[in-house]
């Protein structure tokens, strides 16, 4: 493709993305294919000519666009948002252009001190405490993992690199941690066995005392306990882990306390919200996804530590082939992480965050905020539904009862569920708490407005009436 041929269909694409941004409402929010559809309509076989750019942006729109689920769509309320803007499209655009791969500062030194100062801007801007380093991650799973052998290696003072882990480790988090801390728990030579899950309050909470208690019994039988994982914003209810309390415990038995904020993270940009935050001093490693909440397009995940040291002696390696003469006076982010080849994903955050304003960026999280609240009123109020967790960022726990019993409310709202991601209209995702079928209706989409939300309500009360009249 030459060049003049890459500027035309630079234009056609933008146009149609343009065009997708506002359009997107009029299509299903869940791809209504069945397993194999698109595989079956790709040839078993590459092509062995090149074929032209109107030929595959055509099959693009035939084939890959009705295998969809569409992200940015207003009537997604599953999962947690995966937000982009038009900002940060365009960053992403340039950085695919521009091609760089920023592992060292010399590769790219822009790349590396843009990330630097973007990722001081973030820490203002969150009420992080002074001191913290930040780094971009490409997910909290990758930071979470970062976390785990930070704390291994501080916990065996670095022998675990050296010769391999032979002492039995302990890690805690709360029963209502993300999978990705038992992910991180294996890959990190921990061992799930060592994983102690502890139990929650009636608000989905770690408990502090029954944190205490599982490492004085783990000290007592001779384990060692190396980190503790605290959440703010839990995947199924968004429940906040009494942050304080678990920090003086952690501080009082030398363990690594390690804090995910992935999603919830964000709110903090509100002064209001920072209460989540109390006893941040403790924390040693924090992570929140600016890919979710913050207007940018995923991968980006914001990784911050009160001291680089142990994070560079768990990571740095010095092959002769990647040593540089200005490596004593820059930060050379490849230590800072698991991948040697790092993508130019500070340009996008730059972009996002110079475009909104902090002020924008606060009166977006305050609006989704506020849904949320308008559409706990209305569970409230309406008889036949409950609220099953409290309501502290965009999400709402709820289901449908009406008084019958436990497996004919869970099948009822199971299928709650799958009639309502069937019209098209909506897409929720669901949870179980305390052996409940829970739906999750989400707000935090970025062209989500009020009216979208009370749609969903009106067609959530619908469907349930029905469901109830053919019990």
């Amino acid at each position: 493709m030459d060049n003049e041929l890459f500027r035309r269909y630079g234009h056609e694409f933008v146009d149609w993305l343009a065009d997708y941004m506002v359009n997107v409402e009029n299509l299903p929010v869940m791809s209504r294919l069945n397993p194999g559809e698109i595989k079956a309509r790709i040839p078993a076989e590459a092509p062995q000519r090149g074929e032209s750019m109107d030929r595959i942006f055509d099959d693009f729109k035939t084939i890959i666009l009705p295998g969809m689920t569409h992200w940015q769509h207003p009537g997604w309320h599953a999962y947690f948002p995966a937000n982009n803007s038009p900002a940060s499209v365009l960053a992403e655009l340039l950085t695919a252009g521009l091609g760089a791969q920023g592992m060292v500062w010399q590769t790219s030194p822009a790349a590396a001190e843009l990330e630097d100062a973007v990722l001081e801007w973030l820490r203002k801007m969150l009420g992080l405490p002074e001191g913290m380093a930040g780094v971009i991650q490409d997910t909290a799973s990758t930071a979470t993992l970062c976390a785990l052998l930070s704390a291994r290696e501080k916990a065996t003072d670095f022998e675990s690199n050296e010769k391999g882990l032979k002492r039995g480790l302990t890690v805690y988090a709360s029963e209502e941690t993300h999978s990705s801390i038992e992910k991180g728990v294996k890959i990190a030579g921990f061992g799930r066995a060592n994983l102690r899950l502890i139990p929650t309050d009636a608000e989905f909470a770690m408990v502090p005392e029954k944190l205490e208690e599982a490492i004085r019994k783990d000290k007592e039988q001779g384990f060692q306990p190396a980190c503790v994982v605290a959440t703010l914003g839990t995947t199924s209810s968004t429940a906040v882990d009494p942050l304080r309390a678990i920090g003086a415990i952690a501080r009082r038995h030398g363990t690594w306390l390690h804090v995910d904020a992935a999603y919830a993270g964000t709110a903090a940009v509100l002064p209001e919200m920072r209460w989540m935050l109390d006893g941040a001093e403790d924390m040693d490693s924090f992570v929140f996804n600016p890919h979710k909440w913050m207007l940018t397009n995923f991968d980006c995940s914001a990784y911050y530590v009160k001291d680089p040291g142990p994070l560079l002696r768990t990571f740095e390696v010095h092959p002769e082939y990647l040593k540089t003469g200005v490596d004593p006076y820059v930060k050379n982010y490849r230590d800072w992480g698991i991948q040697l080849g790092r993508r130019f994903r500070a340009l996008k955050l730059w972009f996002v965050i110079r475009s909104y304003g902090v002020e924008g960026l606060q009166a977006f999280v305050r609006e989704h905020l506020r849904l949320a609240r308008l559409f706990k009123s209305w569970v409230e109020a309406e008889p036949k539904f409950e609220l099953m967790a409290p309501v502290r960022f965009g999400l709402v726990c709820f289901r449908l009862n009406d008084g019958l019993d436990i497996g004919t409310l869970n099948r009822l709202n199971k299928e709650l569920l799958d009639r309502l991601n069937a019209t098209g209209k909506v897409y929720l995702s669901h949870t179980v708490l305390n052996g409940k079928f829970t739906l999750r209706m989400v707000i935090g989409q970025r062209t989500t407005a009020e009216r979208h939300v009370r749609a969903a309500w009106e067609l959530i009360r619908s469907i349930s009436s029905e469901l109830l009249q053919n019990k």
